[in-house]
């Protein structure tokens, strides 16, 4: 099958890989991409492995009706799209492979090219049955029925420094340097947080509690003190 990317420019400093007739969904598949894509390819497979085992999830700025917030993108919309990953993820790896053979470092290359759409369309066709009016097949499912889709995924690998690159490839691709540096950044200082400082966090909440449990009994005996002076008064007016 023939690539949808524009190699004209850059014949001999790109490689290319292709999935196609995927039994996935393209709309999955689609997301997946873009959040790959401008991406380092050995970070992207690192992405694509938390995804795979639920850990991070894909945002979905389409297709993303009745689809829950997660807290993880910042409240946006957002998935697991475990099967797509796991496509998308074989794709890049073959990618790697074709430019290893070429002599290119594979996995320092940046995901210039990642995009997924629709193949073919395959009718599936109800069980015999009941003769039903309808859609003029057979069957009492024949008024109702679910095609059968397959779809295709493209990746392009190449440098950060081509001369064929446009200024909003360049862009993107170091939105996504500084991304995903602050991540590992953040991710480093909750690892190598030392247990003495996380033990004298858990004191500080406890003495919080503490402080609050002492307000609390503090506030129910005056308010006792309180009823019982009221009571005398009461008994002395009578």
């Amino acid at each position: 099958m023939k690539y949808s990317f524009n190699i004209k420019n850059a014949e001999g400093s790109i490689t290319l890989a292709q999935r196609y007739d995927i039994n996935a969904s393209y709309k999955d598949l689609a997301a997946v991409c873009d959040a790959v894509r401008y991406m380092n390819a050995s970070a992207a497979l690192n992405l694509l492995d938390k995804v795979i085992n639920m850990e991070l999830p894909i945002l979905y700025n389409r297709h993303n009706k009745h689809m829950g917030a997660r807290h993880e993108l910042g409240g946006r919309k957002g998935a697991y799209p475990v099967k797509a990953a796991k496509e998308v993820k074989l794709a890049i790896i073959n990618a790697i492979a074709n430019a290893n053979n070429q002599g290119l470092p594979g996995e320092e290359l940046y995901i210039v090219h990642a995009s997924a759409n629709k193949t073919r369309i395959e009718r599936r066709y109800p069980s015999r049955g009941t003769l039903a009016w309808g859609r003029g097949m057979y069957g009492r499912s024949s008024i109702m029925h679910s095609d059968l889709e397959y779809a295709k995924v493209e990746i392009g690998l190449a440098g950060k420094d081509e001369k064929w690159l446009t200024k909003n490839m360049k862009y993107f691709i170091k939105k996504k340097e500084i991304e995903n540096k602050e991540l590992l950044k953040k991710r480093e200082k909750a690892e190598k947080k030392p247990k003495a400082e996380k033990a004298e966090e858990k004191k500080a909440e406890e003495v919080q509690k503490q402080e609050k449990h002492e307000s609390k009994n503090s506030k129910e005996a005056n308010n006792k003190n309180e009823k019982k002076d009221s009571k005398k008064k009461e008994e002395v007016t009578k």
